[in-house]
Parts: structure tokens; C-alpha cells; sequence
């Protein structure tokens, strides 16, 4: 791995752990600020409107600037965020600090996507891209206990200052690090070309997967530890090292994925979706059985992050002559179909539809997912569209 792309995963992890650690200090922080946790609990909705709304339109915006310009820039915004963020007097103030972070992240994850894969040969694309999407899984490894025991040693504002000094170290190793030519102008082109690569179905059905994968994953993730809890029959004491287990899992699945992708792209994502819909009806059947469903949501980790690295080299190669939109909509779709998750499955529990059957919410989605892949690759061996050539 070179420097450069090292120097992407640290950004990459900071902001993992910036969007996924609040979970950990969000009943302190309820409290410091004087709001109830519901109402708490909008600092992460907030986050993810801000990664699917803010980060495609920031993208498109600063489209002209040089690729690691606009990377500098995205850092130095995201620690001086965090910094607002451990001095916010309020609830509002933490609120806004949380939205500009978010904004700067759902544009990073694609820029930093693009930037990846111009760093290495062709055929370790997918590689590059997965080491990008390890840094959100690693965060929940290393990233959200750390920063959730620093919460706890020394209060809150405590961990904002940690992941801010995590950001400037991360910007400072892309200063030093990212090649000063990397990528020239973020795309020549004009704003029409970026909304008329949408278009493109490849562009489209990758977009459409992203948001059904999403859905099915995170209408039972949000719901793990009551699942694990009242259906496993596990106790309080081993839920976390359960969610260590998912987290390893997952970042296995991710340098898989980015294996598979530059090995056959199209049949690798078909296969993983494939698996994925298996993955969550084993889930189901065996969840009442502790031992067994130890395997599974390992198992289960794995298949849920490996589509990643197939799915974003799809459309970053469909995307090459107007990357900037397409790139950024993809933690869009991301957050968007977690949103949707995760009220579908609290919906379907509130109409009594129990923990157990979440995962079935995922095999139907990844079905759906599954079927689209499917039909998208046949058109497009049908068709044989030439590929995109990378803008200038």
C-alpha cells in the first residue's frame, strides 16, 4: 500500500468515527446539553441528510478545484467542525457543527474514491477503493470504542476534540503525502455532462442496488442488539464482542469485495448479492441458537460489506468523463437507505412484526437487489456500450 492511499484510509476512518461514535456519548451529551436522548437522537438523522442532501451538491460546487485541493479543504472544514463541535454551548450550535461535518463527508467518500483508484494500475481498482470503505468499518472497530471510553474518562466535548486531532493529522499526512498533480480539476466539464451520466443504466442500477442493500441491512443492524438479546438469549456482557465480531466480518468482506471486483466486476457483485440474501435467511433461522448465530453474524458482516468495492469501481468506471455527482451520490444512497432501514424495520416492530423476522426484510430487499444486478448485466452484454474515458 502507498502513502498516499494510507493517508485516504486515516481521512476515511476519522470520518467513520466522527459519524458512527455519537451513538457511544449520546446519552452524556443529551445530558450536558439539557434535551432528552430523543431528541439527542437527531444528531444522527441530521448527519445522514447532510451526507445525502449536502454532499452531492458540495461535490457538483467545487467541481473546478484540484482533486487534493478540495481534499485539504474538506479536512480542514471537517476538524474545524469537530472543534465546534466540543465547544458547542448548545444543542442547536452541536446540531449545525454536526450538519457542516456531515456535508464535507458525503462529499470526501467520493472525491477520495476517485482519487484512490487513479493511484494504482487498472487492475487494483477495486483494492483501492475497498482500503477507502475500510476506513468506516475499521472506525467501528477502533474508532467508536476509543472515542466512546474517551467520552467516558473525560467527558464528552472530550471525544470531539480526539476525532478533531485525528482529522488535522489525517489532512496533514494528504498534504504531505497526495501527489500535488493528483488528478488535476476535479472533472472539465460542464454540470449538464454530471446529471446526464446518471443517465447511464449502469449508473443507475448500481445507484438503485446501493439503496435496496442498504435498506435490507439496516432494517435489522439498527435493531441487532434487541434481536441478539431477546432472540439469541445473550446478555448484556456479550453483545459488544458480538458487534466486534460483525465489525471484523465486515472489514474482511470489504478487501474481499475489492478482490473480487478486479478479478470479474459485474459476476463478483451478482455472486456477493447472492450470498447476501443467503446470509440474512440463515440469520433468521438460527437466530433463536447463540452458538450458531455467532458464525452467522460473522458470516453475515462479511457478505453485507463486500458489495461496496464492486458496486463504486461500477460506477465510478460507468462515471469516469463526470465522476464528481455520481461519486458523491453514493454515500447518499448509503445513508438514505439506512434512513429508510431503519423506520421500515421500526415501523414492522411497532405493527408487531417481532425481532425475528427483521431478517427477512433483508432477504427481500437483496432479492430485489439481486434481480436488478442480474438484469443490468445482461443488458449491458447485450448492448456492449464503450466505456467512458476519464476526464481531462
Amino acid at each position: 500500500m502507498s502513502l498516499p492511499l494510507i493517508a485516504l484510509f486515516l481521512a476515511a476512518f476519522a470520518f467513520g468515527t466522527a459519524e458512527f461514535v455519537i451513538a457511544g456519548v449520546l446519552p452524556d451529551v443529551a445530558l450536558g446539553l439539557g434535551v432528552t436522548i430523543p431528541v439527542a437522537g437527531y444528531l444522527v438523522t441530521s448527519y445522514a441528510i447532510g451526507i445525502a442532501i449536502g454532499g452531492p451538491l458540495l461535490a457538483v460546487a467545487t467541481k473546478k478545484l484540484s482533486r487534493k485541493t478540495l481534499i485539504l479543504l474538506l479536512g480542514g472544514v471537517f476538524t474545524v467542525g469537530q472543534a465546534l463541535c466540543a465547544i458547542a454551548p448548545s444543542f442547536e450550535l452541536l446540531l449545525v457543527a454536526r450538519v457542516l461535518v456531515s456535508v464535507v463527508h458525503g462529499t470526501y467518500f467520493g472525491i477520495a474514491a476517485i482519487v484512490a483508484v487513479g493511484l494504482v494500475p487498472a487492475d487494483k481498482r477495486g483494492f483501492a477503493v475497498a482500503l477507502i470503505l475500510s476506513g468506516l468499518t475499521v472506525s467501528n472497530i477502533l474508532g467508536v470504542p476509543g472515542g466512546t471510553a474517551i467520552g467516558n474518562a473525560l467527558g464528552w466535548r472530550a471525544t470531539f476534540w480526539a476525532v478533531g486531532a485525528l482529522g488535522l493529522l489525517s489532512t496533514l499526512a494528504i498534504a504531505i503525502f497526495l501527489p500535488a498533480n493528483t488528478g488535476e480539476t476535479a472533472t472539465g466539464g460542464s454540470f449538464l455532462r454530471e446529471f446526464k451520466a446518471l443517465a447511464r443504466q449502469q449508473i443507475v442500477t448500481s445507484l438503485a442496488i446501493a439503496l435496496l442493500t442498504m435498506i435490507g441491512q439496516y432494517s435489522l443492524f439498527t435493531y441487532i442488539a434487541p434481536l441478539l438479546l431477546e432472540v439469541t438469549g445473550l446478555d448484556t456482557a456479550t453483545l459488544p464482542w458480538m458487534l466486534l465480531l460483525y465489525g471484523v466480518g465486515s472489514t474482511i468482506g470489504v478487501f474481499i469485495g475489492g478482490r473480487l471486483a478486479d478479478w470479474k466486476l459485474m459476476p463478483s457483485l451478482i455472486g456477493i448479492l447472492a450470498t447476501q440474501a443467503l446470509a440474512f435467511t440463515i440469520v433468521y433461522l438460527v437466530s433463536p441458537n447463540p452458538l450458531v448465530m455467532t458464525v452467522a453474524v460473522l458470516f453475515w458482516g462479511g457478505v453485507n460489506f463486500a458489495f461496496g468495492s464492486p458496486l463504486q469501481s461500477r460506477i465510478l468506471t460507468w462515471a469516469a468523463d463526470a465522476p464528481n455527482l455520481a461519486s458523491a451520490l453514493i454515500p447518499s444512497c448509503f445513508n438514505i437507505g439506512i434512513a429508510i432501514g431503519a423506520v421500515l424495520g421500526g415501523t414492522l416492530l411497532e405493527a408487531g412484526f417481532g425481532y425475528r423476522n427483521l431478517p427477512l426484510i433483508g432477504t427481500a430487499a437483496l432479492v430485489l437487489a439481486l434481480l436488478i444486478a442480474i438484469g443490468s448485466y445482461l443488458a449491458e452484454q447485450r448492448a456492449a456500450p464503450a466505456i467512458p474515458d476519464a476526464a481531462e
